[in-house]
């Protein structure tokens, strides 16, 4: 099991920056994938951000392609989601997760661990 402290959200006019945080406990971090979701009130969980256990592959929505990115410490247990050119459609609760195995991946249920989650809300 792996517990997660998530840090770096906020409110943030368009065209903004932010850069989330995600601190983690438990299980080996630099043995799983990990991953970023959002939701935004009355819509699914939505993919965001993964990568891989050595950090060496990431995979992004088309969404956010070119305007944010994921990276990990492996040596910090962090992983970092920077998300530049934000937009009101930004705004959600985003989640960091970890993933049932190395790589990366879109999909929900390849995720067994979920941080609290931390609000991002971009004005227009």
């Amino acid at each position: 099991q792996v517990q997660f402290l998530e840090s770096g959200g906020g409110l943030v006019q368009a065209g903004g920056s932010l850069r989330l945080s995600c601190a983690a406990s438990g299980r080996a971090f630099r043995t799983y994938g990990m991953g970023w979701f959002r939701q935004a009130p009355g819509k699914e969980r939505e993919f965001v951000a993964a990568i891989t256990w050595s950090g060496g592959s990431t995979y992004y929505a088309d969404s956010v392609k070119g305007r944010f990115t994921i990276s990990r410490d492996n040596a910090k247990n962090t992983v970092y989601l920077q998300m530049n050119s934000l937009k009101p459609e930004d705004t959600a609760v985003y989640y960091c997760a970890a993933g049932k195995t190395a790589g990366p991946s879109p999909r929900v249920y390849d995720y067994n661990s979920w941080g609290q989650g931390t609000q991002v809300t971009v004005s227009s």
